[in-house]
């Protein structure tokens, strides 16, 4: 279970039950039919997250989560970074509690990695819909 890490950048978060977060998102991997190499979550705060939305991708917005994808030959790699500020803000906004904004976050950063997107409302809401199963694979 190492191929999956959890860090914090200028933010004090441990994510709840990280083992049993680990093996959730292995088995949604597994269930698209790929493999992962390695995953890095980065949680931090908005002012970090807009740094580097700012630098990399030229965005002077706020946004949850920016996705870094590294895979190659079909094997998936990246690292994605997360704004617990921005989390907690949306779970309020979407009347859902953290802990489940925060899995729809963590699993569409992987849902990017493979392949999916969500630019247009027809890809906003085969995104939407795969979050909905895979977090319904959570006990």
């Amino acid at each position: 279970m190492s191929k999956i890490q959890f860090f914090s950048e200028n933010i004090r978060f441990k994510l709840p039950h990280p083992i049993k977060t680990k093996r959730w998102i292995l088995e949604v991997i597994r269930q698209e039919k790929s493999s992962l190499d390695s995953l890095n979550y980065i949680f931090c705060d908005d002012a970090f997250l807009l740094k580097i939305n700012s630098h990399y991708l030229k965005h002077k917005t706020l946004t949850d989560i920016i996705t870094f994808d590294y895979s190659a030959n079909g094997v998936l790699s990246g690292e994605i970074y997360i704004s617990i500020e921005r989390v907690k803000e949306n779970a309020v906004k979407f009347k859902q509690p953290f802990e489940q904004e925060l899995h729809r976050v963590i699993i569409h950063g992987v849902l990017h990695l493979l392949g999916y997107q969500d630019k247009t409302p027809i890809h906003k809401r085969i995104m939407r819909k795969k979050e909905d199963a895979y977090l319904s694979l959570q006990s």
